[in-house]
């Protein structure tokens, strides 16, 4: 499966690897956040407008397509970063991160001023490249991307600063996160063999792990007392949640009495967090091309945009590499 042996747990620095992917989704907002934070503020447009975060994503992706050389790339959007459907079911979800809240339309979403400015030149940055750029309303980038993953019909890499898209590893389709480590300098190649290592379950089963365990990050409670643990050892002996519920109802069960008692009292939210959790599968994605381009759709767009926001390097630089093919 793309030339590398399975089972092994990675940590490839640019220039290390180089492989083909069939497939390969951008987590687009998690990628330009660790650029935001790991690029300097210091490096801005001509007008003195700070471009860290737009110089680091075209960087990274410039970095990515060398190394992996993919057939297809998709940069998926977060249309909407805390649809309200999760929030009906959990009101708590990313409520921490909610900076202003509007009548209509999603609530804008906490982040540094001097980030805010650069996602709309990101965007049409990428357009001007004709890199496909997909984001659906009502949906976050997650469920876009598993969607794409849901529907591919060859390997997937994944490349995410998010840990809940570990629940679409899966070996015996490709699958496979490549997750930033150090910035955006080392890339953690994850299979499933990586997810057994390091929490005790596979792609499938991380859903459950992360809906037992919480995730204070994203507004998630968890389930009061059990934490990684806990829960991938509940996971390891009934197999994923159904089962562990069933043994809570099964007086014969090896639940410890606190651990039956405390799953018992968090049946409201263990009903309804798998769908919070497990990215939606069935968005409806547009008709896009997501062929790599190999020559920018817009030629002039993407010298008015370079010159415009000071890009010159990092745009030249990811031309030569679209040109190579």
């Amino acid at each position: 499966m793309r030339g590398r042996a399975a089972g092994a747990v990675l940590s490839v620095r640019w220039g290390m690897m180089r492989d083909v992917t069939g497939l390969m989704l951008l987590d687009t907002a998690s990628l330009y956040f660790r650029a935001y934070f790991g690029v300097p503020e210091s490096v801005k447009a001509p007008d003195g407008t700070p471009v860290n975060a737009v110089r680091g994503l075209l960087d990274f992706i410039d970095r990515l397509v060398k190394d992996h050389r993919p057939e297809r790339l998709v940069a998926c959007m977060d249309a909407d970063w805390r649809p309200q459907w999760r929030v009906d079911l959990i009101p708590s979800y990313k409520a921490h991160r909610v900076a202003e809240e509007q009548e209509t339309g999603p609530d804008v979403e906490e982040v540094p001023d001097t980030l805010s400015p650069q996602v709309p030149v990101i965007e049409e940055v990428l357009d001007a490249l004709g890199i496909a750029r997909v984001g659906v309303a009502g949906y976050e980038a997650d469920d876009v991307i598993g969607t794409f993953t849901a529907r591919a019909d060859g390997p997937v890499d994944i490349v995410t600063g998010d840990r809940d898209l570990y629940q679409l590893v899966d070996d015996a389709r490709g699958v496979r996160v490549l997750y930033p480590v150090k910035g955006v300098g080392t890339l953690q190649v994850t299979d499933e063999a990586a997810l057994r290592a390091k929490y005790g379950v596979d792609g499938k089963g991380y859903a459950d792990l992360a809906l037992l365990r919480g995730d204070p990050s994203d507004g998630l409670p968890g389930v009061p007392g059990v934490g990684e643990k806990t829960a991938a050892k509940l996971l390891a002996e009934f197999t994923d949640l159904a089962g562990i519920l069933a043994a809570v109802d099964d007086p014969r069960s090896k639940l410890t009495p606190a651990q039956r008692r405390r799953l018992d009292e968090a049946r409201p939210y263990l009903a309804v967090a798998p769908t919070v959790v497990r990215g939606a599968g069935d968005v409806p994605l547009p008709d896009v091309d997501t062929v790599l381009p190999r020559a920018p759709r817009d030629p002039a767009a993407v010298e008015a945009l370079a010159a415009r926001w000071g890009l010159g390097g990092s745009i030249t630089r990811l031309l030569a590499t679209l040109a190579e093919g």
